[in-house]
């Protein structure tokens, strides 16, 4: 009997219409288009401005299925990876079969910061590497606008919203997931936190007045984590599996910061023409940025393509991903 991997057969992704430019924010908060671009190689983000997580996430959703021809009733699993939920609960992924008709799945929420679609992928994999599932729907979405500080220039700047989705399927040509090396260290997660709405700080007047509710970032201290284990893990999982830079057709690196993406690049021996880039049109849709990346690149991708995913987010977590894609578009 072969051995069954889990492959992505398929993705996705939805961006809101509405644009919030680098102009636009100079009005709103002390900065400018040269200060953001220069800092983050940002241009332009989307913002959602009605509606949820769940919404932006049904619309990939809805997509990909269409473009798959596969009834909403054949998906079995769905892993949302998200930091901004529709509600504390029942979880988005409940909220997002309800509204796509996938009545014969079950789901749950991760929340693993920006790495939250990586440690998704990697869980939804095993349930198609034994057998158990068919067709996995991992989704990365995030409102990041519902709980970012339009008076903090220093995170207000960073973040837009999205959602992006891939399905999984079994393959036994030796194609999709080869490997993951995933991280997490609590100790980091003063430096990059939304304080309160949990139990350790439950809502009150004090927490919206001291504008609590909203991320916080030490933005030096997660740059410096960042570029040091994002680099790391990918060149790690590189040599785990003895791929040199010219065995690697893309890196798929989360959207965050133009110049840690090029330290990943530079630490992995990968020409710029190998990186996916959409950082400059999107922001950082923190679980959202590498199915977005993943579907605005999908027509360039081969095949047999060895592609690195890689991330770092709040916690800290952070974590490689080693896949062989298994279409041509």
């Amino acid at each position: 009997m072969k051995k069954i991997s889990a492959a992505i057969t398929g993705v996705h992704g939805f961006v809101p219409k509405d644009v919030l430019t680098n102009e636009d924010l100079s009005k709103i908060v002390d900065t400018s288009d040269d200060w953001i671009l220069s800092r983050t190689g940002i241009k332009e983000r989307r913002i959602m401005k009605d509606g949820a997580s769940s919404d932006m996430a049904m619309e990939a959703v809805n997509a990909l299925l269409r473009k798959k021809n596969i009834d909403p009733l054949e998906i079995e699993l769905v892993i949302v990876g998200t930091v901004t939920p529709d509600y504390p609960f029942p979880s988005t992924a409940n909220v997002l079969c309800d509204k796509t008709g996938m009545k014969n799945a079950w789901g749950f929420d991760l929340n693993a910061a920006c790495s939250g679609f990586l440690f998704a992928l990697s869980t939804g994999s095993q349930f198609i590497e034994t057998g158990k599932y068919k067709k996995v729907l991992v989704v990365g979405v995030d409102k990041m606008t519902s709980i970012v500080d339009y008076q903090d220039r220093t995170t207000c700047v960073i973040f837009g919203d999205g959602a992006g989705v891939v399905l999984l399927e079994p393959n036994e040509e030796g194609l999709g997931l080869q490997d993951f090396i995933l991280r997490s260290d609590g100790s980091g997660r003063q430096f990059l936190i939304q304080p309160a709405g949990g139990s350790a700080m439950p809502p009150s007047h004090e927490t919206v007045d001291d504008r609590m509710h909203y991320v916080k970032q030490e933005g030096k201290q997660v740059y410096k984590f960042a570029v040091t284990n994002m680099a790391e893990v990918s060149a790690e999982i590189m040599e785990k599996n003895k791929l040199t830079s010219d065995d690697v057709a893309w890196l798929v690196p989360h959207q965050a910061n133009l110049r840690i993406i090029d330290a990943t690049a530079n630490r992995m021996g990968l020409p710029s023409e190998k990186v996916m880039i959409n950082i400059q049109k999107y922001g950082n849709t923190t679980a959202g940025t590498l199915p977005l990346c993943l579907w605005d690149y999908e027509n360039q991708l081969k095949k047999g393509d060895n592609i690195i995913l890689s991330a770092f987010g709040g916690g800290f977590t952070w974590g490689a991903v080693y896949i062989k894609w298994a279409y041509n578009s």
